[in-house]
């Protein structure tokens, strides 16, 4: 039986928390201070978020097949 490996492109975007939760980096927050943008998307698209409840059992399911990173 070959071995179950975990998807090196999600190791790098996804974190499996000990609760079950799935952190993630916010999108466009490479760029975000190079051009002028409202104060309200600074503020939504700064730091981490988690996966709702369904996508992060997807997430966990297909791209991590131990659980967690």
């Amino acid at each position: 039986m070959p071995k179950l490996k975990t998807r090196s492109g999600a190791k790098k975007r996804f974190h499996v928390k000990k609760s079950g939760q799935v952190k993630f980096a916010k999108a466009f927050g490479k760029h975000l201070f190079t051009h002028a943008k409202t104060q309200k998307l600074k503020r939504e698209h700064r730091g981490t978020g988690h996966l709702k409840d369904m996508d992060a059992k997807k997430v966990i399911k297909e791209l991590f097949p131990f659980g967690a990173n």
